[in-house]
């Protein structure tokens, strides 16, 4: 794969790496009440975590009926990345639960596999967060399961 390419957000995922993300974020939300998004930005001029956070803001992330939405924020030229998660689930999970997700993330990335790093990440935290917010019977999809760009 071109690196070139890594830099662009609407070439960054080839169609099989964006159906796999795709279909990653829909099996972990059969499976939980929470919502996923992963969101791509191909440059930012402030701080990742701060950027992200309005990103989730501006993505209505904060609008869920649990507040159990989790961002996977990816800022391509900066080369970094956040993942962020609504106070629901910050209620619930330890903060080291985000520190292994985001080294395994890394590590994939290091080694240009980032839709499967993404992948991973999202199944992981779906593990979590059907511990924490099971899938219910009267269960809505709130937010888009698109990967989205800015």
């Amino acid at each position: 794969m071109n690196f070139n390419r890594r830099h662009f957000p609407k070439h960054f995922f080839s169609r099989s790496e964006e159906h796999l993300v795709f279909r990653a974020i829909k099996s972990v939300e059969l499976r939980t009440s929470a919502e996923i998004r992963v969101h791509l930005d191909e440059k930012i001029t402030k701080d990742v975590l701060e950027h992200a956070q309005e990103i989730f803001q501006k993505l209505g992330m904060t609008k869920t009926k649990d507040r159990n939405g989790v961002l996977i924020f990816l800022a391509l030229k900066n080369r970094k990345f956040a993942i962020l998660g609504d106070e629901g689930i910050h209620k619930k999970v330890p903060e080291s639960f985000w520190t292994e997700i985001s080294e395994q993330m890394t590590r994939s990335f290091r080694e240009d596999r980032f839709a499967e790093g993404i992948v991973q990440a999202i199944e992981r935290a779906g593990e979590k967060l059907h511990q924490y917010f099971p899938a219910q019977s009267d269960d809505e999809n709130e937010l888009s399961d698109q990967i989205t760009i800015s």
